[in-house]
């Protein structure tokens, strides 16, 4: 039995599958969905858990070479919401770009896990390093 870390089995499972330069979703509640995509739901209700709670767990045990996020991000959220990003974030890059381009890259993942956020844009596909 597991005792610490992410303890949900499917995202366990999951994880263990992503190799270097695969993609990983993380998407908010309202995120369309992708039925080709492997994914995981782990909404619970508004809210919880944020695609921040996920990506600091992810994180423990993950190596991020990259981050895709929507530039619309940026102009939907404040600067407090944005520095907890950055500060989630710190050491990875991350790229800004429009939400359309964002979703195109969507379908090539290896899958996906859906939050209860309703945070605007908070979507972001992590790229294993």
């Amino acid at each position: 039995m597991l005792k610490t870390g992410i303890l949900n089995p499917a995202l366990n499972s999951l994880l263990s599958r992503i190799r270097h330069t695969n993609t990983l979703v993380i998407a908010d509640r309202g995120f369309p969905s992708c039925p080709q995509l492997e994914t995981v739901d782990i909404s619970l209700v508004d809210d919880i858990p944020k695609v921040l709670d996920v990506l600091r767990a992810v994180r423990r045990n993950f190596i991020i070479g990259k981050v895709f996020m929507a530039r619309e991000f940026q102009l939907a959220n404040d600067a407090a919401t944005q520095r907890a990003f950055e500060d989630a974030l710190e050491g990875v890059p991350v790229v800004l770009e429009p939400h359309a381009e964002f979703k195109k890259r969507v379908p090539q993942a290896t899958g996906m896990i859906r939050t209860g956020d309703t945070l605007q844009y908070a979507n972001m596909i992590l790229e294993s390093g």
